[in-house]
């Protein structure tokens, strides 16, 4: 597919904007230029279908400036096809109530309810080329790309950083899983990560993500993803060599998203990280 395909419903958004500013008599052109800020409404059309999403722009962003995007992933409780209501919790609300912590263009895919393991299927491709798409509009640093999703945004984080090693510069993973696995709420089978064949999954996942820094955060009384799963990947990354940190919560069951993202270390640690070399080959 072409990525003005992708990218249709924008540009004919954008053309229609200028083409009206240019109707307005006596409308100056730096009407035409004016720069958005806060939660944009973006689509894209891939292989026919519309995903809908959000990025958000800081107030005080500069097309001059080189900026951080953050991919952020959410949980199987907000599929749907609106791209609103990934904003409505989690990171976006750390954003709302804390900006000057989050100085990045941040993107908030909307996985569809297709029956595919939310991230593993078409709405993670989606996801990838939205992130490419918001590196191009809001003059992205690639050096400075950034992985976080909960829950199944968490299973999806692994799964695009295990698959796309050297597309990031950091991870937070929040309440993630690599093995397979039922959803609660969504009913969705989730198969491993890796291939089957893999020995240790755990072990598999750390390999191909060892050279991406990494903070894991998992309550230790969640009810729907065991702690083991971010407990095995803390074991195996630190066993591979891997800059890993990992925050376990006393008492919380699985809504450990909020207090993940409204942890003023976490987000200050994944500003600090910078891709200067390739990650290893899997």
């Amino acid at each position: 597919m072409r990525l003005t395909e992708y990218s249709f419903l924008y540009i004919s958004r954008l053309l229609g904007a200028l083409l009206l500013c240019s109707a307005l008599h006596g409308a100056p052109l730096a009407a035409a230029q004016r720069i958005e800020t806060g939660f944009l409404d973006r689509a894209l059309i891939m292989r026919g279908v519309e995903y809908r999403y959000e990025v958000y722009v800081p107030r005080d962003y500069d097309p001059a400036r080189r900026w951080p995007v953050i991919l952020s992933l959410h949980g199987g409780g907000e599929l749907g096809s609106d791209g609103i209501l990934p904003t409505v919790g989690a990171l976006a609300k750390a954003i709302r109530q804390h900006p000057e912590r989050f100085p990045a263009i941040v993107v908030f895919p909307h996985a569809h309810a297709d029956g595919t393991p939310v991230w593993q299927g078409p709405s993670g491709q989606a996801a990838l080329i939205e992130l490419d798409l918001a590196l191009a509009e809001f003059h992205g640093d690639p050096s400075r790309v950034y992985l976080t999703g909960y829950s199944a945004g968490g299973n999806g984080s692994w799964y695009l950083a295990y698959h796309n090693p050297n597309r990031f510069a950091a991870a937070v993973v929040v309440c993630g899983w690599v093995t397979p696995f039922k959803g609660r709420q969504s009913h969705l089978d989730y198969p491993s990560i890796p291939p089957p064949s893999a020995a240790d999954p755990y072990a598999e996942v750390a390999r191909g993500v060892t050279g991406l820094p990494l903070w894991l955060v998992h309550g230790d009384a969640d009810q729907t993803v065991s702690v083991e799963q971010s407990r095995h990947m803390y074991a195996a990354l630190k066993a591979a060599g891997a800059d890993v940190r990992y925050t376990e919560l006393p008492g919380v069951d699985h809504p450990a998203w909020d207090p993940a993202y409204q942890d003023p270390d976490i987000a200050a640690w994944l500003f600090k990280q910078q891709r200067t070399t390739a990650a290893p080959p899997k």
